[in-house]
């Protein structure tokens, strides 16, 4: 089928991205906002703009029905959901093929599968991906949970089976402590995302958080475009990201993207996907899979010079993936920077008016960004204003072109992560990329100390 408009389920900086990708494909984009994003700069470029609701994203972003009625008042062809709110909604995918509207995301079976961590544990499993130890599905019975964990051998983790984000998570380094921490694990689970199911798995001491970028064309073709380390993050959320890891080598890097790619040609997986993995001692665990566009996936983009979201809108209108395997090649490094507006070390939101703003630029320096002078940053929404990625031919190169790139990067008017950034590229286990999961929170207490 031919897309000639998308409808782009989305705010900030990704509705920005997939309008710009839109545009040099030829292909018109219609921006659905609240009444609290009417200024910004996706509506202000879209060359149709919607209103869809009052500030609150259940009112706006997350209303399935004034979306739809958005798509088909416009003449849309096709739905992008960009990342967070819809994006991976299984319900909302099949509503929008429902009304022979095209999605640009997997499909929906895959969403459900890969959305319940313990079935996606199961299918991974299946597929030949490598698991964590711990139970093979849903745990309730705490004599049954015993026997796991004790075979595992403590300290286990006890996990929600839906959501993420940390909530509905344990860790549990003894027996005595195992039915209380179910319990509260269960109790969180429920509260955070309506389901108490929980399940059990060996707890890694002191991983990283490697991820590989999939692609398939929804009829058994798929490719990798290799990893992104994810390790430096605070509270389970990613604040640095690069590409390649700097622990992985060339083999481990082929030998895991073929295993990826595999995988996902034989789940007839169709477009832009995540596996996400622990790694520890040369080892990969599967930890979950995201099925649609990552926020760091600008450092894969600037590495293999192919444009994940052109992919995406052509996959979605029936065309074949534009690369093959062998075509795709890996150069040099990228690091993003997630800069929020937020303290930068007590991590407090930060809304309010730009008052001056000025983007980084020069060679190999990419901005993702909605923000201008003026703009004022609601307090409804994700704290991300920005993203800084910078390539180098070295990751050295890349470190010092960062450098620059982050003094250069002005945000007046409210306070940013900008600082935070500038800290942590000085530190000497970021410059010898020698850090963990656990890094980051480690070093910030001791600073605070």
């Amino acid at each position: 089928m031919a897309i000639k408009r998308i409808l782009i389920a989305n705010r900030g900086e990704i509705a920005l991205r997939i309008h710009r990708a839109a545009q040099e494909m030829g292909i018109e984009t219609v921006a659905v906002h609240s009444t609290a994003d009417a200024d910004a700069m996706h509506v202000r470029l879209a060359n149709h703009a919607v209103c869809i609701g009052p500030p609150p994203a259940a009112d706006s972003y997350l209303n399935v029905a004034a979306i739809i009625s958005a798509a088909e008042v416009a003449q849309c062809d096709a739905i992008h959901p960009g990342y967070g709110f819809l994006s991976e909604n299984a319900k909302f995918a099949e509503i929008v093929e429902a009304h022979d509207i095209a999605w640009i995301g997997p499909k929906p079976e895959h969403i459900r599968t890969m959305g319940d961590k313990v079935e996606a544990k199961r299918t991974a499993g299946a597929l030949g991906l490598p698991l964590v130890p711990g139970s093979d599905g849903a745990v309730s019975d705490i004599g049954e949970a015993r026997k796991i964990a004790a075979e595992t051998g403590y300290p286990v983790i006890i996990k929600a089976a839906s959501g993420g984000g940390g909530r509905g998570m344990k860790v549990c380094t003894s027996e005595d402590q195992l039915e209380t921490l179910m319990k509260q694990a269960g109790t969180e689970a429920k509260s955070a995302f309506g389901d108490a199911t929980v399940y059990i798995e060996k707890y890694l001491g002191n991983p990283r958080h490697i991820e590989f970028q999939v692609f398939g064309d929804g009829e058994g073709k798929a490719i990798h475009l290799g990893e992104r380390d994810c390790s430096l993050q605070r509270r389970h959320q990613k604040v640095l990201e690069e590409a390649p890891s700097p622990v992985l080598s060339t083999e481990q890097r082929h030998r895991m993207g073929e295993i990826c790619s595999k995988a996902m040609a034989d789940m007839g997986y169709r477009g832009a996907g995540t596996i996400e993995f622990l790694w520890e001692d040369d080892e990969f665990y599967f930890i979950e899979m995201n099925t649609r566009l990552q926020v760091e996936h600008p450092v894969t983009e600037m590495i293999t010079g192919i444009d994940l979201v052109r992919e995406q809108i052509r996959v979605a209108a029936g065309k074949t993936l534009s690369v093959t395997q062998s075509e795709v090649i890996f150069t040099g490094h990228a690091i993003e920077c997630r800069i929020n507006a937020e303290d930068p070390f007590t991590f407090a939101p930060s809304p309010g008016e730009v008052t001056a703003y000025h983007a980084a630029g020069g060679m190999h320096v990419r901005v993702d960004s909605g923000l201008y002078a003026g703009y004022r940053i609601p307090p409804y929404y994700d704290s991300m204003i920005a993203k800084l990625i910078v390539y180098g031919r070295t990751r050295e190169k890349c470190i010092m072109r960062l450098r620059r790139a982050l003094e250069e990067m002005v945000v007046e008017g409210v306070k940013t992560s900008i600082p935070l950034h500038q800290e942590l590229i000085q530190q000497e286990d970021v410059l010898n990329g020698d850090y963990s999961i656990k890094w980051l929170e480690e070093w910030l207490q001791k600073r605070e100390g």
